[in-house]
């Protein structure tokens, strides 16, 4: 498989102008609600506990105790552990009628993905079958980097074959793939490109399994637990990737830069990428999220100040769970 070559200079150049971009009150508004909607609220720490899981799904459900009006969206998500699904489940059974919180969790060896493949694929379906709408598994870096694209490719299909076999055991809706590529691993963007189009092109082509329609496959910067994590330069290039397979197929792939991204302004910024580079239609929480627990208190406090104005800024506004702590 060739990918196209990257410059990595001008790649650079592209994503840090996304950063200038002036934004208007409206747009800005506008763009912290859609933020909002498409977190992934995830906790994967060792200590997780159904405490901790509930306190997320909480957080989830409502970002701040303050009356907006209209009411702030609800996150995208909650991520966690395999074992901690129905816990999560549970717990998003009080949310408001008409909320959509998915229930993803990580599979295949988080986050080493060094498990024996028919461990991963096990967990992968336990996952799904215990409740997970969506499962976010990471790619063997060690077999990409030395070169068995065939084999990476071969564990990816079979990840998406096990999800689609699990899935066919229950009432609810199929389960969605994202393909965690771990991309402070790969080295450069060249290989980021090569992984992309490697992933999108196997989760694409899985004999036994329909063809994916739009948004049932993401590809995912990092698990949260390696820097670099997720940066403009490198989702701007799988966002290529996902752009140029469009085009190709008429499929739209999902996308999620994962980890590190902490303030509202770089969020924006994430935001105009997307917009410039795919268009409007991936302005959804169906193709974007963003892996960034930590994000969503400085997306609340800044629509306070927008909304509400700095005197509404009280204990309480967002919400804190004594908890709850999040690692992306």
């Amino acid at each position: 498989m060739r990918a196209r070559p990257v410059e990595t200079v001008t790649a650079v150049a592209r994503a840090a102008r996304f950063t200038k971009r002036s934004i208007k009150a409206d747009s800005k508004r506008f763009a912290l609600r859609l933020a909002l909607s498409m977190l992934d609220m995830t906790t994967l720490e060792g200590k997780d506990s159904p405490d901790k899981v509930r306190a997320l799904c909480q957080k989830a459900i409502s970002p701040s105790e303050l009356p907006f009006s209209p009411a702030l969206p609800s996150a995208a998500a909650v991520c966690v552990y395999p074992s901690l699904v129905p816990i999560a489940k549970e717990s998003l059974k009080n949310a408001p009628e008409g909320t959509k919180i998915k229930i993803a969790s990580v599979a295949t060896g988080f986050p080493s993905g060094q498990y024996p493949l028919d461990v991963r694929l096990e967990d992968c379906r336990k996952a799904v079958e215990a409740g997970a709408d969506e499962i976010d598994m990471v790619i063997s870096r060690g077999l990409f980097l030395a070169g068995r694209y065939d084999d990476v490719r071969s564990e990816i299909r079979e990840t998406r074959a096990a999800c689609f076999a699990a899935s066919k055991s229950r009432r609810k809706g199929k389960a969605h793939l994202k393909i965690i590529l771990e991309t402070g691993e790969l080295g450069t963007l060249d290989a980021v490109r090569r992984a992309s189009d490697l992933a999108i092109d196997a989760a694409s082509s899985v004999p036994g399994v329909p063809d994916p329609k739009d948004g049932d496959v993401f590809i995912k910067t990092s698990t949260g637990k390696i820097q670099p994590a997720a940066t403009m330069p490198v989702t701007l290039i799988m966002l290529e990737a996902i752009r140029d397979h469009f085009l190709a197929t008429g499929i739209r792939i999902g996308m999620k830069p994962a980890g590190g991204i902490r303030a509202a302004k770089s969020a924006i910024a994430y935001l105009v990428m997307v917009k410039e580079t795919l268009g409007d239609e991936w302005l959804t929480p169906d193709l974007f999220r963003f892996g960034a627990s930590t994000l969503m208190n400085d997306l609340v406090r800044q629509l306070i100040r927008l909304e509400m104005g700095n005197s509404a800024v009280v204990p309480g506004a967002v919400r804190y769970a004594a908890s709850y702590d999040p690692t992306e």
